[in-house]
């Protein structure tokens, strides 16, 4: 990339297909060669282009001020269903928390993105018939696949706002680590719209106890139960609008916790050692094992997706090849921890969820890790890790389908 950008670095049409082309690569190369370029005029103006940042706020149009708000509303009476309709509170959420947000969220995206009507009903069918099956799925609090069905739906949801999200370019390696690096900066947007608000209601909760008021109660069941459900779709409006208000956050954030996180892991796997304990006897240790696996393998995603929009050093590489290393060790206890306990004490669907879970997660890092060594030892660079994690992240959708749809079905809803 970097021979044919100076190769055509006089010709602004063929610099322009190629950047249609291949965005992320483009943008990488050029920013590595125009130290060299500066001075010429064309690669200045490519150089503005690719790194403007605009320090005003974008509130958008009237139209999407006024979606974000109709949404906020309709999430916010749907958080309030149970006590409107006086339903079981435990019962509705813990099957519906996802269609709280998520469905608003992907209608987000589907009007912004124009979807098409084919496409639109699609999305809408198979969001209707996650919403049934939940719900008709008998109500049995010992049932293991209840719990599994109410967790993975909500993976199910985020599946389809990632069909969304990426419209037609399903096959876009770029479209899907936007959705990624999306994921990362709407954590990071809705915490600090969660934290402000927090805030304001601390004060305002204070400000009515001084004159004797107490509106405790009722500040919580009608302002909370709307503002919560509206914090994702606010930040989703803010991050879209203004990818600059968390674009160098997040890269940062990235940077500082890659390596605290090898660290903290390197130490665990020594503790383990010394402590005694072992997943393999202690179901709640196990437990937090995957928790602890899941974690890691999410923070690994969310750097490889920052990594990927721009130039990344070798220090940054280094630190991911031996985080996914490690990773790779926990993974396979994890794995060897599951297997055993299921040729000891019988197959039940919460270890088949958390086997398949653990193999998937497992031969994905794998996949990880073999990329990041190439990209180490320069056979390779960073944009062949996100193609690994963008095409597999399809398995993940289809074992969250599995487990939500068909588990209930295979161990008789037990």
């Amino acid at each position: 990339m970097k021979d044919e950008i100076l190769a055509h670095i006089n010709n602004p049409g063929q610099l322009e297909i190629m950047y249609r082309t291949n965005k992320v690569p483009f943008k990488q190369a050029f920013g590595t060669i125009y130290p060299q370029l500066k001075g010429n005029a064309i690669a200045d103006c490519w150089n503005e282009r690719l790194n403007y940042e605009s320090n005003e706020i974008n509130w958008g149009t009237g139209r999407e001020l006024l979606f974000v708000i109709i949404a906020s509303l309709v999430a916010g009476i749907i958080a309030k269903l149970p006590a409107i309709l006086h339903l079981d509170k435990e019962l509705f959420y813990s099957r519906n928390i996802g269609f709280i947000v998520f469905p608003m969220l992907t209608a987000f995206f589907a009007w912004k993105n124009n979807l098409s009507a084919g496409r639109i009903y699609f999305i809408a069918g198979t969001t209707l018939a996650g919403l049934i099956f939940i719900n008709l799925l008998p109500a049995n609090d010992k049932s293991d696949t209840l719990v599994l069905s109410s967790i993975h739906v909500v993976l199910f949801l985020w599946s389809i706002l990632g069909l969304a999200f990426v419209n037609d370019q399903r096959n876009n390696v770029e479209k899907r680590l936007g959705f990624l690096s999306y994921n990362g900066d709407l954590l990071v947007m809705t915490t600090l719209i969660v934290i402000a608000g927090g805030i304001l209601s601390g004060v305002t909760i204070g400000l009515f106890a001084l004159i004797g008021l107490k509106i405790e109660k009722f500040y919580s069941e009608n302002i909370i139960v709307f503002a919560l459900p509206a914090a994702p779709i606010l930040g989703t409006y803010l991050t879209r609008s203004n990818p600059q208000l968390v674009g160098k956050v997040s890269p940062v954030i990235a940077k500082i916790f890659s390596p605290l996180v090898l660290v903290m892991l390197v130490i665990y796997l020594i503790a383990i050692i010394y402590s005694g304990k072992d997943p393999y006897n202690d179901r709640e240790f196990l437990m937090i094992f995957n928790a602890l696996l899941i974690g890691v393998m999410a923070i690994i995603f969310f750097s490889v997706a920052e990594s990927s929009k721009k130039t990344t050093n070798q220090v940054e590489i280094w630190i991911l090849f031996l985080l996914s290393a490690v990773t790779i060790i926990v993974g396979g206890i994890a794995l060897s921890a599951i297997l055993y306990r299921i040729t000891t004490l019988g197959i039940t669907p919460n270890r088949a969820a958390v086997l398949g879970s653990n193999l998937l997660i497992f031969i994905n890092l794998f996949m990880v890790t073999a990329q990041l060594f190439k990209v180490v030892s320069k056979k390779s660079d960073i944009t062949g890790v996100g193609k690994v994690i963008s095409t597999y992240l399809p398995v993940y959708c289809v074992w969250t389908i599995i487990v939500t749809f068909i588990f209930p079905l295979i161990f008789g809803f037990k």
